[in-house]
């Protein structure tokens, strides 16, 4: 048995986790539900985390669990940002998660905002 919180394992008999009061459940059963890197596709990079944040929000409102990798190289300190940061989704949501970040890509700044340009004269 283990814990889906805490991922502490117990022996068999024990039917709540002593440290946060969760229903264990069998570990085969949590074993399935593990990420694997296999499991996972790259659908953009980006080199500034806030422009990733921007389109991981985007996916999660549309219900499409995301998450980042991302790569610092602190054994060479220098100026401006080295960091790339890749936003990856499960592979059976990667072509609506496409259709989202291309719809976001091609719209236009008044399209973002909501307003016609004619509409601050």
């Amino acid at each position: 048995m283990i814990c889906p919180n805490c991922e502490y394992e117990y022996v068999d008999g024990v039917k709540v986790c002593a440290d946060c009061g969760a229903d264990l459940i069998p570990t085969e059963s949590f074993e399935g539900n593990l990420l694997h890197p296999s499991d996972w596709i790259v659908i953009g990079t980006f080199s500034e985390m806030y422009e990733a944040e921007m389109y991981k929000a985007n996916l999660s409102g549309a219900g499409i669990d995301s998450i980042f990798f991302t790569k610092k190289d602190r054994n060479f300190p220098l100026s401006g940002s080295w960091e790339t940061i890749k936003l990856l989704v499960k592979k059976p949501d990667a072509n609506d998660a496409m259709e989202i970040i291309n719809d976001i890509k091609n719209r236009t700044p008044e399209e973002n905002t909501g307003e016609r340009p004619d509409e601050n004269e």
